[in-house]
């Protein structure tokens, strides 16, 4: 299925996703952090390569968290919504409406965990070998399955029903998927395995946000301050001169993690309203990870393509990116593919005009 607007089947996935991982792998801020904190550029390949190794079964893990909790409230019960605190505020505000929806709740909650015990008591390996050999596994499990998944759109029903109910109260956050595993882990694992747990992800929170601010406040501060305005006169006159005062971009390391800082909260505050965080940060991150590779990808196999070029190459793509996020006109994963070709081809028809036109380089 080729369907540009299905965000996940195997074309989105194989392309899309080469260029997203590409564009992480090589150029994300977070490895350019392990990077620069390797003691020589031996240690520095081996942090990338290693990270590279142990990214692939760490999603694995975490997508299989997953569909384990998805199996798991199938034969539980779950409550409707798992934001406790959003839940508690429409409970205040419309308690006749939230009392019949959780009746409702609870007996189509019942019907689901009956039909999911069902569904496993006619697997295969559970039926006697008499009814396999009269009846093909197919027509045994029919009848369960379609109960299930009769079950299941019931379910799914009554909660996109309660997050209208949501968004009614004025509620931003209306989806709860970013909670399902804390309610796991807060009603399931023990009160001194609960803090431990939340313990270790707000520490791997700091760690991974550590990397990518000072990687980017590096960057920042050693670009800024090498830019052309920087240099001395005759520097200027051959490099074209930059337009940057030294009064006004010379800041200090300390400046650069705060404004980096400040930048990463407002974002962080918009993906709450973005659904799955998961989904939020490769949504975010397809925003400015194609028009980055492009750069990288200019830089390596265009050499006649000048700086100018390639930073209107960037400016171009970028807004072709957004453009094709705001209209939805392809899903998120081809928006990397889509930056990528676009200062690449921007960048090489500009790099064909006068060449004395772009003298800074790539």
């Amino acid at each position: 299925n080729f369907d540009l607007h299905d965000k996940y089947n195997l074309w989105s996935g194989i392309i899309g996703g080469f260029f997203l991982a590409l564009s992480y792998f090589g150029t994300d801020q977070s490895q350019v952090g392990r990077f620069l904190t390797g003691k020589n550029v031996k240690e520095s390949r081996i942090g990338l390569l290693v990270n590279g190794v142990v990214k692939i079964p760490m999603q694995f893990g975490i997508l299989l968290i997953g569909a384990l909790l998805v199996a798991l409230y199938a034969v539980v019960p779950s409550p409707i919504f798992f934001n406790d605190v959003v839940a508690k505020q429409v409970q205040a505000s419309q308690p006749a409406q939230v009392q019949k929806l959780d009746q409702r709740w609870t007996e189509a909650n019942t019907r689901l965990q009956s039909a999911a015990q069902r569904v496993l008591a006619e697997q295969p390996n559970v039926i006697p070998s008499e009814a396999r050999k009269e009846q093909p596994n197919s027509r045994i499990a029919e009848q369960p399955n379609a109960e299930y998944r009769e079950a299941q759109n019931e379910v799914n029903a009554l909660r996109a029903e309660y997050r209208q109910l949501v968004k009614q109260q004025g509620i931003t956050e209306s989806s709860d998927t970013n909670y399902i595993f804390l309610h796991f882990v807060r009603t399931t694992l023990p009160p001194g395995l609960v803090g431990l747990l939340f313990a270790v992800v707000i520490l791997a929170s700091w760690g991974s946000i550590s990397a990518a601010l000072h990687s980017l406040a590096t960057a920042s501060y050693i670009d800024l301050r090498s830019s052309p305005s920087v240099a001395s006169s005759k520097q200027q006159v051959s490099l074209g001169t930059g337009h940057l005062a030294p009064s006004t971009w010379n800041l200090s390391p300390v400046t650069w993690h705060l404004i980096w800082g400040v930048f990463c909260i407002v974002i962080s505050m918009a993906a709450t309203r973005m659904g799955s965080l998961i989904e939020a940060v490769n949504v975010l991150g397809s925003l400015f990870y194609g028009p980055i590779l492009g750069i990288f990808l200019v830089a390596f196999y265009l050499k006649r393509a000048g700086g100018t070029a390639v930073f209107w190459g960037a400016v171009i793509a970028e807004a072709v990116v957004v453009g094709f996020w705001w209209f939805d006109v392809v899903s998120f994963l081809w928006l990397n593919v889509v930056g990528a070709v676009v200062v690449l081809f921007v960048a090489l028809i500009l790099s064909r005009h006068d060449s004395r036109r772009y003298t800074l380089p790539a």
